[in-house]
């Protein structure tokens, strides 16, 4: 099964992945990616640009190749704002499309205290976009163990 996680920054995508993915499961995250491929040191969600354009080559055939052991394994991706043509891509291979919200508030005092100040424009991007929603999206509870 594919598990489609989307949500703002700072709502808790990953920690909700670390609640239901098992050590068997496949975990794709851009972030995290991200860390494994920067020097020591590294800030977690600050990048550089190059590194970025790598890791996200790396995160397209990662998904590219999960798609193909769908039948074997349960594949969560981190995928915060997906767009239309990604969002069918998703449905045609079954997708199960998890949104978490912890809700507006929260996620901007989140991106506050442990974001940088550009992630409050994707936080804005996220909300206005979120009128557009996919029918099929679940928005669990907040909960502030995500």
């Amino acid at each position: 099964m594919l598990y489609v996680v989307t949500g703002p920054p700072a709502a808790g995508k990953s920690s909700w992945i670390r609640a239901h993915a098992k050590a068997r499961d496949v975990v794709i995250d851009l972030d995290l990616m991200a860390l494994a491929m920067a020097g020591p040191g590294a800030d977690h969600h600050k990048h550089d640009p190059t590194l970025l354009r790598i890791v996200h080559r790396a995160r397209q055939a990662a998904i590219h190749e999960a798609e193909r052991h769908l039948a074997n394994t349960d594949v969560y991706l981190i995928h915060t704002m997906p767009q239309p043509k990604a969002l069918a891509r998703y449905k045609r291979l079954g997708a199960r499309i998890i949104t978490v919200d912890p809700g507006e508030d929260i996620v901007r005092r989140r991106v506050r205290d442990m974001r940088q100040t550009e992630m409050e424009a994707v936080v804005t991007a996220w909300y206005r976009g979120r009128r557009r929603a996919t029918p099929h999206s679940v928005t669990p509870q907040a909960s502030r163990s995500w």
